[in-house]
């Protein structure tokens, strides 16, 4: 037997749930699969502890998607970006600049949420939607393709016909595969480790990025827990440090990320589990197929440095969404799918490059080149001008 939708959302991560509910409330059939069902409660084994910022655009996006009025209440509202160069001879902050939403806007940068808890919110949203059907613990198995139509095959014996394939099944993609398109892939020698910590010093909605060597330590609001002020922590550093740190006796990981975090929140302390995730670059050669788009890190992956990860990917969606609304007679057609390519992937590559050259930066050890760093970062601050249109770009909106 073979069920018709008129898209298919292979993916059951943030992006794909995303793009479930917006197809969904855009007045399309919808089927949603994803071979791993959601973990969704905070401290259950195998949660996602990572957290996302959703910037200015993203969120008139979930707004739009119906998913807002659900998350609203459990975002940490992010208004300063704060950038730390802590390159000197002593792990202890030298330069702090600060880049204030207000400056090119009446609301904060972003609004920063737990995966778990988007994952929990999201399913529940979905669940209430008539035209979308979620189909957890299922994947996409094969792929066929024609001019009128795509047809899926999945993990549990029935098939799909569908009018668009959005392929949001992660960084080693099967549809990607099936479909024969290549990546592009920069391995840094890096792990990132995610968790979430308590800290005496309130962080007063500021997200801190402290720069050093081995990469970034970025520290990002998160309502209180437990009575005291939290943030979700990424910690980026070598491989070898990282996974050191990720097996570290706790009383001796707390000192050690107090101590590279410059003391700028006081004491730290682990308030989750440890997690730990390589740290890639990859870009795919094309973003779509025949009746096939791909969105989210099935499309591109960046290290996870200014909140442009998923950012980028509810770009794509963005597209997708405008180009599918001009009539839906036309969605996943060659012209749609031609024009989805064209405005993506040349603005997804100089994404990609940026944040690798932030990274390089981000990673470097000689003293020569972190005092060139924190030259750079005065110098970019001091031009008013400048400042700006880096804020505007971070934002996606320039």
């Amino acid at each position: 037997m073979t069920q018709s939708f008129d898209v298919l959302v292979s993916g059951g991560g943030i992006a794909g749930l995303t793009a479930a509910a917006a197809f969904g409330s855009a007045g399309f059939s919808v089927l949603c699969v994803d071979p791993t069902p959601p973990v969704t409660e905070r401290d259950a084994q195998g949660s996602d502890l990572r957290s996302t910022a959703f910037l200015q655009p993203a969120r008139i996006l979930l707004q739009e998607a119906g998913l807002w009025a659900r998350l609203e209440e459990h975002a940490a509202p992010l208004q300063t970006m704060r950038i730390v160069d802590a390159g000197g001879a002593e792990p202890k902050p030298r330069v702090i600049k600060d880049f204030d939403a207000s400056d090119i806007s009446d609301l904060p940068f972003g609004w920063n949420l737990p995966n778990w808890l988007l994952r929990r919110e999201m399913v529940a949203h979905l669940q209430e939607l008539d035209n979308v059907e979620l189909r957890l613990g299922v994947a996409s198995a094969d792929l066929f393709t024609r001019q009128s139509e795509a047809r899926v095959s999945l993990s549990d014996g029935t098939k799909v016909q569908c009018k668009l394939v959005v392929a949001a099944d992660g960084r080693a993609s099967k549809l990607r595969e099936k479909a024969g398109i290549a990546v592009k892939t920069t391995r840094y020698g890096q792990k990132a480790l995610a968790l979430a910590v308590t800290h005496p010093i309130p962080h007063d909605n500021v997200s801190t990025e402290v720069h050093r060597s081995g990469g970034p330590f970025t520290l990002v609001p998160l309502p209180d827990y437990k009575g005291h002020a939290s943030s979700a922590l990424v910690w980026m550093e070598r491989s070898a440090r990282a996974q050191e740190l990720f097996e570290m006796e706790e009383t001796a990981f707390n000192a050690a990320m107090t101590e590279r975090s410059g003391g700028l929140y006081g004491p730290l302390e682990l308030a989750s589990r440890r997690t730990i995730w390589p740290i890639i670059s990859q870009i795919a050669e094309r973003f779509s197929g025949e009746r096939l788009a791909l969105i989210a890190e099935t499309a591109h992956v960046v290290p996870p440095i200014g909140a442009q990860g998923l950012n980028t990917s509810l770009a794509d969606l963005r597209v997708l969404l405008e180009l599918s609304n001009t009539g839906p007679a036309r969605i996943g057609d060659a012209e749609m799918l031609a024009a989805y390519e064209s405005k993506r992937r040349s603005d997804v590559a100089v994404r990609v490059k940026g944040i690798d050259l932030l990274n390089r930066a981000s990673m470097v050890q000689t003293p020569a080149l972190r005092d060139a760093r924190a030259l750079g970062l005065q110098a970019l601050y001091g031009l008013a001008p400048v400042r700006k249109m880096l804020m505007q770009m971070g934002l996606g909106v320039r």
